[in-house]
């Protein structure tokens, strides 16, 4: 076999968070405490001899590598202080911007350098539109509503087509964003797919149909994921799945309050006069969407706290990679109960000042979520659904 190591690629792990990795040895104690461990596919030890090589598109290519919940077992029983969790989340980072599209943007979004842009261009985009749409002059105390953020008539709502002009511009930013993420996450995981299809050692002629695919693959990949089964196999970092748990039901939650303010503001509105307004307090959803902003700031907080410890406990180095997702769910969420709360006491100033933070972290979060941490919720899942693919009779070679 012949080695040609991507030197480029090895800096580049040295640099994320793999810096440790020529301490491996190939001892095989990590695959021995690894669950995702087989006779046959020694893991992570096969990854890490592979990444001391420098053998790119070898571990790109890997679905072992999306498949690992850098539980830190790994980690905590090697005997060299190799550290093979952090190696293999320096290359699923390396992974995200090499499949990910466009790749300008991808490449501009994993460095920290870049962080005052990558802030920037959001920002700039909120900023412009509430000056265009004349928004932001203040209301009084008892009549701050966040419906009018876009609209200089506070006193009464613009209409056009039976529809708010800030329903309007928020749907004009955050629905394209939204469909960006979607197609550029699409574009990636499809790229990351057929390389991995690629290496299967069985070229079936044979293809599954879009349903076999979602009901054999893609929902019980889904259902495992929801359940958190592969994170209650942790021994080290077992109690990441108390993070993880609270944040995943948040994220839904917030979805199912979103899709029920889009009906009631988008659709509903058009025809009863007062769907434009802030939604009550005592409406079940509202009830929804502040349990969900609550066990989100949790369950980041957790993460957060796990991340430092970890990070003082094994002597690891921060990494951009880390922080940025981490930092950027909690503003997410602090922003969001911020001008709420400022909202009902009636300071304008702060209650707009934190609803535009809100909803600056709110578009970066769509718009970068194809290549920050937040990626590996749609790669990990399509990994997931491969190794369930690659067992099946449609990878392998039936007569055998």
């Amino acid at each position: 076999m012949k080695v040609e190591p991507d030197l480029e690629f090895i800096k580049y792990l040295k640099n994320a968070g793999g810096d440790t990795l020529k301490k491996c040895y190939q001892c095989a104690t990590c695959s021995v405490v690894c669950p995702l461990s087989t006779d046959t596919k020694p893991f992570p030890r096969k990854e890490m001899i592979w990444a001391q090589w420098g053998l790119k598109d070898k571990l790109v290519a890997d679905p072992d590598v999306m498949l690992c919940h850098q539980c830190g077992d790994c980690t905590a029983y090697c005997p060299r202080g190799a550290k093979p969790g952090d190696v293999l989340g320096a290359i699923r980072a390396y992974a995200y911007t090499h499949y990910g599209f466009p790749s300008g943007l991808a490449k501009l979004v994993s460095k920290g350098s870049n962080l005052p842009l990558i802030i920037a261009l959001p920002a700039l985009v909120i900023l412009a539109v509430w000056w265009l749409s004349g928004g932001m002059a203040l209301p009084a105390a008892d009549a701050i509503d966040f419906g009018m953020f876009f609209d200089s008539r506070k006193d009464h709502p613009t209409l056009i087509g039976g529809l708010t002009l800030n329903v309007l511009l928020i749907d004009a930013i955050f629905v394209p964003a939204l469909g960006f993420a979607v197609f550029a996450a699409y574009k990636g995981v499809s790229n990351m797919w057929r390389a991995m299809a690629a290496n299967l050692p069985v070229k079936s002629e044979f293809r599954p149909s879009a349903l076999q695919f979602v009901t054999e693959f893609l929902v019980p990949s889904l259902k495992e994921i929801l359940a958190h089964k592969r994170f209650k196999e942790c021994g080290a970092n077992l109690n990441r799945v108390n993070g993880h748990l609270p944040l995943l039901l948040s994220f839904l939650g917030l979805f199912v309050v979103t899709t029920y303010g889009m009906i009631r503001k988008d659709i509903l509105g058009m025809f009863i006069e007062g769907m434009h307004g802030p939604i009550p307090l005592a409406d079940p959803f509202k009830l929804l969407a502040n349990i969900s902003a609550i066990a989100l700031i949790v369950g980041v907080g957790i993460l957060w706290m796990n991340r430092a410890h970890m990070e003082e406990e094994n002597n690891t180095t921060p990494t951009f990679y880390d922080w940025f997702l981490i930092v950027k769910i909690m503003t997410v969420g602090i922003t969001g109960l911020s001008a709420e709360l400022t909202r009902l006491i009636g300071i304008p100033v702060l209650a707009y000042l934190f609803y535009f933070m809100h909803l600056v972290s709110v578009l970066m979060l769509f718009l970068y979520m194809p290549y920050s941490k937040f990626a590996h919720m749609v790669y990990r899942t399509f990994a997931m659904a491969f190794e369930k693919y690659r067992e099946s009779a449609f990878a392998k070679n039936i007569e055998d």
